[in-house]
């Protein structure tokens, strides 16, 4: 008997030019990757260097490596007022996004009721507007109601902008659940509290977690809802916008060097959590 792994390929020349191509191939996606990166992150890469720069202008070249900026950061009280309240806006959004976006989310998955493919889509339309958009309906809906602008008119703006996170995310996860596992539990006699709390909780968490964890990072960087639904208290990016107006300071660089390493931590967190429900699920 022949043995076929011994047979030479009849036609080498087609198939070194098939791996080269090949090749080329990954090289040249691999460059593009490299450019779009690259148009990505360099604004990013140059704000944290210009945040440790020994120069009270942004501008080339750079003096030297330098903390005091930082420094200058912790001592600024209204920045620090700022983050505050970009902290409280975004911590009570985040909270408000969860406690209507998984109610939502379960009636989409477990009832039946007429115009649910069209709530379906409604639901996420917060999400697909522009946030001006947002911003000016809400706006004339609280003008419209007698209520003073405020922190609490933001939270209730970003809430509505960000709800379709919480909604399309766990939606999603309740897709993929074994609901057999609530049967079980059922037919065990727990009552449907402790079915939800033991059973179906811990199966939509890391969805819950990590949808959370996104609401909280938009909301925490929001600038379009929160400039028409703002009062007297600014937030950080509204902090930011108008101290831009006299021009780009260290300050600032290092403030936007915090935020970026802050907002990186949480929506690697939020990836992480969402990927392990997917490889979960497999």
């Amino acid at each position: 008997m022949t043995d076929r792994t011994a047979i030479p390929d009849p036609h080498p020349l087609h198939h070194s030019m098939r791996q080269r191509r090949r090749d080329m191939s990954t090289i040249g996606l691999g460059a593009i990757a490299a450019v779009v990166l690259l148009f990505l992150y360099l604004p990013i890469v140059v704000l944290v260097i210009f945040s440790f720069n020994d120069n009270t202008v942004t501008t080339l070249p750079l003096k030297g490596f330098t903390l005091v900026w930082y420094q200058h950061l912790l001592a600024n009280g209204e920045m620090l007022t700022a983050v505050g309240n970009s902290l409280h806006v975004a911590s009570f959004a985040t909270v408000l996004t969860i406690l209507i976006g998984v109610p939502a989310a379960f009636a989409l998955d477990r009832a039946d009721f007429p115009g649910k493919n069209i709530f379906r889509r409604i639901v996420v339309l917060p999400l697909t507007l522009p946030g001006i958009i947002t911003g000016i309906s809400m706006l004339n809906l609280f003008r419209m109601l007698g209520f003073n602008l405020s922190l609490t008119t933001v939270i209730l703006g970003h809430g509505t902008a960000l709800v379709a996170i919480v909604v399309t995310q766990v939606y999603a996860r309740l897709q993929r659940f074994n609901r057999r596992l609530e049967e079980a539990s059922d037919d065990l006699g727990a009552k449907p509290w402790q079915t939800f709390f033991l059973v179906t909780l811990p199966n939509i968490r890391s969805a819950l977690i990590g949808s959370g964890l996104l609401a909280f990072t938009l909301s925490f960087d929001e600038i379009p809802v929160t400039f028409f639904l703002t009062g007297r208290d600014n937030t950080l990016p509204m902090y930011i916008y108008s101290t831009l107006r006299r021009g780009i300071t260290p300050e600032i660089n290092a403030i936007g060097t915090i935020i970026v390493a802050v907002s990186l931590v949480i929506i690697l967190m939020s990836v992480r959590l969402l990927r392990k429900d997917n490889e979960f699920d497999q």
